[in-house]
């Protein structure tokens, strides 16, 4: 489709099986493969780089990598890799996480996360876009040039710039705001999609023109199947995503959604008709093709799966790699 690009969130149990997922995905034709990271998860632009000699246009996306554990230059390094690896196919994803998770995995104090975010997107685009980046803030600095090695005597020297897009996460307006004045992009997850046309969008809208630019990119993790089996669809989403709400920022999003259970870290199952689409083939293409009139531009596809319908989600990829290469 012309207006909406299709990828999805690769899973597998190890590198091998996570590199094998995203040559499935080239093969079907999506657009896009993503990749989760953190804690102690596979490496994703490692992942990325070993993917790029077996695929052919896929692109990859990390959604997302945390900005706590990792310098922004340290992830620099590995983005460059993919980049010269597989030129202009990478949307580096980055964001703040969640303070159980920094605070009790590796012990940094979570403070004003988007600033921090804020500080470590500048030091990305400027190393990543412009080559090289000088930048003294509250929470980071850094000062280095992407370098080739040494040029023959009499050559001029030359820095190296990268096509690597910038992205971050996003669940509430604030963080959208920031995307649209700063990001390439932003990613959301877990999140309806009438939540982002009435919160997301104009956020964004409005940090792009405070910005002086067009709005970027959105990026909205979506849930789906090929399936009419709405109790099984139910069950499939309450076990794969019922643990969202009980983590504060999630919990959060959803409130501002209007699903005032979340409160108390409930799934409800009108949550989960409200962000899962399902049902035919032809259904949930036509809600897929609608995603653009929501002001989505990439589509993150989640596939669930189906205990006791295995094939749901090889049915799923398939109509997901038709509709990507739909002119």
């Amino acid at each position: 489709m012309k207006d909406l690009t299709i990828g999805t969130h690769v899973l597998a149990f190890d590198a091998a099986g996570l590199i094998d997922g995203i040559v499935a995905a080239d093969r079907a034709g999506l657009n896009t493969a993503w990749l989760v990271s953190g804690g102690t998860s596979p490496e994703p632009l490692a992942i990325f780089a070993a993917a790029a000699g077996q695929t052919e246009q896929i692109g990859f996306g990390t959604s997302i990598i945390p900005t706590w554990p990792r310098h922004p230059l340290a992830v620099v390094q590995g983005a460059v890799v993919v980049d010269q690896l597989a030129p202009g196919r990478l949307k580096l994803g980055v964001g703040p996480s969640h303070k159980p998770g920094i605070e009790g995995m590796y012990g940094f104090e979570f403070v004003r996360p988007l600033q921090h975010l804020r500080e470590y997107l500048t030091i990305l685009k400027a190393a990543l876009q412009e080559g090289t980046v000088s930048f003294r803030g509250e929470r980071l600095q850094a000062e280095a040039s992407l370098q080739p090695p040494p040029m023959a005597p009499g050559q001029p020297d030359q820095k190296i710039v990268t096509q690597v897009k910038v992205m971050a996460s996003a669940l509430r307006p604030n963080a959208y705001r920031l995307c649209g004045e700063v990001a390439d992009g932003a990613i959301s997850w877990v999140s309806p999609l009438h939540h982002l046309e009435r919160l997301a969008v104009p956020a964004m809208a409005e940090g792009a023109q405070a910005a002086g630019r067009e709005r970027p990119a959105l990026v909205s993790h979506v849930p789906v199947v090929v399936s009419e089996d709405a109790e099984a669809v139910w069950q499939a989403s309450h076990a794969q995503l019922g643990f969202y709400p009980n983590a504060p920022y999630y919990s959060a999003m959803w409130q501002d959604a209007g699903f005032p259970e979340a409160a108390d870290g409930t799934y409800s199952r009108a949550m989960s008709d409200a962000l899962v689409i399902q049902g035919s083939e032809e259904e949930v293409a036509e809600r897929i093709r609608a995603l653009p009139s929501s002001g989505v531009n990439e589509m993150l596809a989640g596939v669930l799966q189906l205990e006791g319908d295995p094939a749901a989600a090889d049915r799923t990829i398939e109509l997901l790699g038709a509709l990507a290469q739909e002119s």
